[in-house]
This record gives structure tokens, sequence and C-alpha cells, in this order.
């Protein structure tokens, strides 16, 4: 016996390495699923929003919004907001944190154009709402799949 306490734990670099990926290809489920959830959400309240008579009608050319153009939009965006999540979690120090900051207020930003669309308010209502819907399911599934894997 030397007489060295040493209970600490060295890590093996090895197993470092191969839990990198495992964290991001979690994140990336995660993020696949909220994407999932939040197209289908979206999409359906764009669906009962047309039922009780809201038209999506874009004054610009007269044209009316398809719910598939819910779809794809929100799909991209969400998208969009998984690759954030993944870049944060390599790069930042609080992912979770700097996430929810960040989405919240592209969240804010992107309420700017269906007011200033011009169209009529039960419109303009709606697709602040529909805004809200994808955030709302993307946000918290994505913000707790980091907070899970870095302890925030």
């Amino acid at each position: 016996m030397t007489g060295m306490k040493d209970s600490g734990v060295v890590a093996d670099p090895a197993s470092a390495r191969r839990s990198r990926p495992h964290r991001f290809r979690m994140l990336a489920v995660t993020g696949f699923l909220a994407t999932l959830a939040a197209t289908s959400a979206t999409t359906l309240a764009a669906a009962l929003a047309q039922a009780v008579g809201i038209d999506f009608e874009v004054p610009e050319g007269g044209e009316t919004i398809p719910l598939a153009g819910f779809a794809v939009v929100s799909g991209s965006f969400s998208v969009v907001g998984v690759v954030i999540a993944v870049a944060l979690l390599r790069w930042s120090t609080r992912p979770a944190e700097r996430f929810v900051w960040t989405t919240v207020s592209l969240t804010a930003v992107s309420l700017v154009p269906p007011v200033l669309s011009g169209g009529d308010g039960a419109t303009v209502g709606a697709l602040i709402g529909l805004h809200l819907v994808a955030a709302g399911v993307m946000i918290p599934g994505v913000g707790w799949s980091l907070r899970k894997r870095t302890g925030w």
C-alpha cells in the first residue's frame, strides 16, 4: 500500500468518444419525434380552423394556403430548430438554456409576418396561433431533451 487515497475514477477517453455521438443521436431522435408532433399538431389545428370558416387567404394574389403548406413550413422550421439544438449541444456550455432563449426569440420574430400579411383578423389570429402551437410542441420537447443530456 502506498498510503495515497485516490477515490476518483479516471474517465476512459474511448468511452467519452462513444457517449458524445450517443448524445447527438438521442437528441436527433427526440427532435425528429418533436418535429412529427409539431407538424401534425399544426396541420390538425389548421384543418380545424378551416372547418370553422377561416380561409387562410393571402391578400397578395388571393391564394389560399393549403394544408400541405402548413405541414411543410412547420416541418422545415422544426428541423431548423433541431439543427440549432444540435449546434448548441456541441458548442455551448448551457445548451438547454440557450436553446429556449433562442427559440422563444425566434418564435416572437415569426409572429411579425402574419401581422404584416394584410389578411383579415381571423386569418392573422389563426396564423399566430399556429406559430404558437408549433413552438409549444418543439421548444419544451427539445429543451427537455437538452436538459436531460446536460443536467441543466
